[in-house]
């Protein structure tokens, strides 16, 4: 591990707006944390409602939305230390009280939060992963966990640049009863200048919107609530995989070299 990382993990023990525990800790013993059923008494000091940002790397839309929604509490969560440090440190240097980061796995996301105390999350640009249903931010394996969480009719946000993951979280949601409530494949296209449900979601960009569409790739939104169900059927069509992902680091290297 690189020094800047090892640098970055030990300011992140500093912060006072960083809760950190992988699956390592809470697996075991199916442990919940102190902090589930408590985040509004014991760090937010207030009723407001909880946003959830997961995968939210650098944080800066957990970061953007507190600063834009100060009658909101919002929780960025990643695995990824090193990325959240950047969100984390803004948050804790600029006083905003209302963001917090959770350094963990989001499998186990159901060990930090109490039934019905979350009211909304947002997916933005996480990994579409092809080849594991299972690991989709936005598969039934978590909308279940999600419903653990989430309160009744809240509303999940996803925004992506992958056709693939836009795709199959369309079929899923035809396929289970959320009502959804928002959903194009061209978010800053004219079709939806004038629709106030798109208007959030234009609202703010991260470092990797930013990149796909300065390579000229649409953005997708989709909006559903996530009424409570007791069973789920998994897609099981065929989706054509993203192939512009397989020359990411390529097409990097080319911009630095055509921009001196």
């Amino acid at each position: 591990m690189g020094k800047n990382k090892l640098k970055k993990f030990a300011e992140m023990e500093t912060f006072s707006n960083v809760f950190q525990c992988g699956a390592r800790e809470m697996l075991p013993s199916n442990q919940v944390h102190e902090m589930a059923g408590h985040w509004r008494e014991l760090f937010f000091h207030n009723d407001h409602p909880i946003v959830l940002e997961l995968g939210c790397g650098r944080g800066e839309y957990t970061v953007g939305l507190a600063q834009k929604y100060p009658e909101k509490n919002f929780i960025g969560v990643d695995i990824k230390g090193a990325r959240m440090w950047a969100g984390a440190k803004e948050a804790e240097l600029s006083g905003l009280k209302n963001a917090a980061f959770l350094r963990t796995n989001i499998e186990i996301i159901t060990s930090f939060f109490a039934k019905d105390e979350v009211d909304e999350i947002w997916i933005t640009f996480c990994d579409p992963q092809m080849k594991k249903a299972t690991k989709r931010l936005t598969s039934t394996y978590f909308m279940q966990r999600y419903q653990q969480i989430v309160k009744p009719e809240g509303i999940i946000h996803l925004k992506t640049d992958s056709p693939f993951l836009y795709t199959y979280t369309t079929e899923m949601l035809r396929l289970n009863p959320y009502p959804v409530l928002a959903s194009t494949d061209d978010l800053y296209g004219s079709k939806t200048e004038e629709i106030a449900a798109f208007e959030d979601a234009k609202a703010l960009q991260t470092h990797y919107e930013k990149q796909w569409l300065d390579r000229g790739l649409s953005i997708k939104y989709i909006e559903w609530q996530l009424n409570p169900l007791t069973r789920w059927e998994e897609p099981t069509i065929e989706i054509e995989k993203d192939s512009y992902r397989s020359y990411g680091r390529n097409y990097n290297s080319e911009r630095k070299e055509n921009h001196g």
